[in-house]
């Protein structure tokens, strides 16, 4: 009988650790379902196909962009050299990330940009990856965490501009203006803007907003380039405004939605340096209308800039 109650012991254990497994097993399952994409919603909703990275749990779409053709310092380029553009999506515990890159000519890119800043989507860098390109090409960077239908609706969004705009139906912002004869009326755009600015050589005006952050321990500030800084030139009524934002990165999206929103052109985004705290962004920006309402928008950027939206 005590042999007899030992295998039942051993039986009764074994049956344990058996369901044990499975029970475990059956958990393991349902979490790497959990975790799994709808891929087919995916490629549905940003009209892409995509491929499925088992080892890292990635499902990829993509934009290839066969329809430009560009010479790079007289190389004919093709898209395996550099022209493919994608959206990557995974998921993360109960949430969703996508990251992506987009192929665009340059009257594609504010376009394509405020598709994406609209449908809920960070522009997190704008800048090119060749020189000596023709057409000139660059490059936009996007991200985002949250739903994935959403996310993918999104990315739909922006490969649909991507498609619209493309064979140079873009925007190309043009002023018949000449900078070094101006006669922009510089106290209008201080009065705007709240800052003081300078009048230039020619009749331009600019105003530089310093601010002060920290490269290896010490204090950097305006006049080692940690500025926000706009030149107007033409006139009152026909002008041009170029110049730089300087953010952090809580502060990038806000103000890249209030300048796109009041329809100047965003030319670039990236750093200009290492070891700073904050980490310090910056844009470049162009954008063409009336002196007014260049200021009003650059002064919209300031304003979501001060409130820290996003921060």
């Amino acid at each position: 009988m005590f042999r007899h109650g030992v295998l039942g012991a051993v039986t009764v254990v074994g049956l344990a650790a058996a369901i044990s497994g499975a029970w475990a097993l059956a958990q393991e399952a349902k979490e790497a379902r959990g975790a799994m994409l709808d891929t087919a919603m995916i490629e549905q909703l940003t009209g892409a196909k995509g491929t499925w990275d088992e080892q890292e749990g990635v499902f990829k779409v993509g934009l290839p962009r066969g329809d430009i053709t560009a010479t790079v310092a007289g190389v004919k380029m093709s898209v395996p050299m550099g022209l493919g553009g994608w959206a990557a999506f995974k998921k993360m515990g109960n949430t969703c990330m996508v990251m992506g890159d987009n192929v665009l000519l340059e009257d594609q890119v504010n376009p394509v940009m405020s598709a994406a800043l609209e449908s809920g989507l960070d522009v997190t860098a704008l800048h090119n990856h060749f020189l000596w390109d023709s057409p000139r090409i660059m490059f936009m960077h996007i991200g985002g965490m949250g739903d994935e239908a959403k996310l993918a609706e999104a990315v739909g969004k922006v490969f649909a501009k991507i498609r619209e705009t493309s064979g140079g139906k873009g925007q190309t912002p043009r002023a018949d203006i000449d900078a070094s004869k101006s006669t922009i009326n510089g106290k209008r755009i201080e009065e705007v803007l709240g800052h003081k600015g300078d009048a230039q050589p020619g009749g331009a005006f600019k105003v530089v907003i310093g601010r002060t952050i920290k490269m290896h321990g010490y204090d950097v500030g305006n006049a080692m380039g940690i500025n926000t800084w706009a030149s107007f030139a033409g006139s009152d009524d026909k002008a041009v405004v170029d110049g730089d934002f300087v953010m952090t990165e809580q502060e990038l999206q806000p103000v890249l939605k209030a300048l796109r929103g009041a329809g100047i052109n965003i030319v670039a985004i990236h750093n200009h340096m290492t070891f700073e705290q904050p980490r310090a962004m910056f844009l470049h920006f162009w954008g063409v209308g009336s002196a007014a309402d260049l200021a009003r928008g650059l002064k919209a950027a300031l304003d979501a800039q001060a409130k820290g939206i996003g921060a």
